[in-house]
């Protein structure tokens, strides 16, 4: 792509899942971070245009300023692209001002790591046993057979979900945000949000009667200025809990073990101890970027890199290409598990901050750190198959061959 292509003749649409998979995405970024950084992206005959926004500052400062910026419309380019998220001003991503605050403060109390210690620790075990098993098989799809489970089964510990209906919820949560399937449909992403809806209303409804220590009874008691939160509300804060506790670190784990098959030298660098963990699992986090973007709607006019955006415009600011921003960081497009600083925006920043990023960053560093002690060689086997959404990027399927560490039996 030449550096004197137009913004009109990109010939790109990042409303379409399948744009996002191909295999030049980082050069279409890099092409517009270098010549159209705020970048108006055509509508069509149904669809709205949309501002793209993809150099770091640009991004930092969408997240930073929450009043410019507001989320109740939607924080994803697909809900604000059929005029709005219903859940806006109930569920905590798509609320703002003072109620986001106070919502946010409340659960925030949930996800403290001195209150996620057990849930920490098991963690731990869960990650040691997937990844032992998958090296006694050898070679393994590690994304179904290691990195569905453990955000999941974490996830849903939190929720209080029983362990008998993890697996239609992973297969719901799938199809609501993050399909294998390159022709699904809106209408099957729609039945599946509403299927995990209705199963939360359900599962909600027996905690109001019946407490218990998870986080459905905490929504169900909980007061936001000064009233208790309606049944749409705790229904909708699960499902928004369920998805964020799910998506980014599965994606992320399926991520990290791609590229450490991709990059061995890194990975030997990482068991050498040359590289840390701490420092590689913020690497990864940069390098992976699971959530693509954020979605906001401008609540007055703003200038953003000499364009003027107007009122009740979408705006998407794309930590994808944020966190490869060579303004931001020194070779971006090379994974140096060394990296400190790194400044990456993979959870967000501000007001809106990722709520679960602590509990992610356990996860990750979960199954690195098992990896490390059980695993020799990562061997890639075929390619592996992506998953097709505007929000999220990853795996559905990683094949790949583990080796077993030296001293350890397969």
């Amino acid at each position: 792509m030449s550096p004197s292509t137009s913004a009109e003749d990109l010939g790109i649409d990042l409303a379409d899942p399948v744009t996002l998979v191909r295999s030049d995405l980082d050069d279409v970024f890099r092409h517009l971070r270098r010549e159209h950084p705020v970048f108006l992206h055509p509508g069509t005959a149904t669809r709205p245009a949309f501002w793209v926004l993809s150099r770091y500052d640009d991004v930092l400062a969408v997240y930073k300023d929450a009043a410019t910026f507001v989320s109740h419309r939607g924080n994803m380019l697909t809900s604000l692209l059929d005029g709005g998220d219903p859940a806006g001003g109930r569920l905590l991503a798509v609320t703002d001002g003072p109620r986001h605050t106070a919502l946010r403060a409340k659960l925030l109390k949930s996800f403290a790591p001195r209150s996620l210690q057990r849930v920490v620790d098991r963690v731990r075990r869960r990650a040691d046993e997937r990844v032992a098993a998958a090296v006694a098989l050898g070679t393994c799809d590690f994304a179904a057979e290691v990195a569905e489970d453990i955000p999941m089964g974490t996830i849903c510990d939190l929720l209080g979900v029983p362990p008998s209906d993890r697996a239609g919820l992973l297969r719901l949560s799938k199809q609501a945000l993050s399909s294998d399937d390159a022709d699904q449909t809106a209408e099957d992403a729609w039945l599946a949000r509403n299927d995990i809806l209705l199963y939360f209303a359900e599962l909600a409804e027996i905690r109001r009667a019946e407490p218990r220590d998870d986080l459905i009874s905490t929504l169900a008691s909980i007061e936001v200025e000064g009233a208790v939160l309606t049944e749409d509300e705790i229904v909708l804060n699960c499902y928004g809990l369920l998805l964020a506790g799910d998506e980014t670190s599965r994606l992320a784990m399926s991520g990290a073990v791609w590229t450490f098959a991709r990059h061995p030298e890194q990975w030997t660098a990482l068991k050498e101890g040359t590289a840390q963990l701490p420092t590689a699992v913020e690497e990864l986090l940069r390098w992976t970027t699971p959530a693509m973007h954020v979605g906001r709607t401008a609540a007055r006019d703003v200038e953003i890199g000499g364009r003027t955006i107007r009122a009740g415009d979408i705006v998407t600011a794309w930590n994808l290409s944020a966190n490869r921003d060579e303004a931001a960081f020194t070779n971006p497009d090379v994974l140096d598990l060394t990296r400190s600083p790194n400044r990456h925006l993979t959870f967000g920043y501000g007001p809106h901050f990722c709520l679960g990023a602590y509990l992610a960053r356990a996860e990750i560093t979960a199954v690195v750190d098992a990896l490390l002690r059980r695993v020799g060689e990562i061997e890639p086997v075929g390619d592996p198959e992506p998953v097709y959404s505007t929000f999220l990027r990853g795996y559905s399927g990683l094949n790949v061959r583990l080796g077993p560490a030296a001293g350890m039996a397969r």
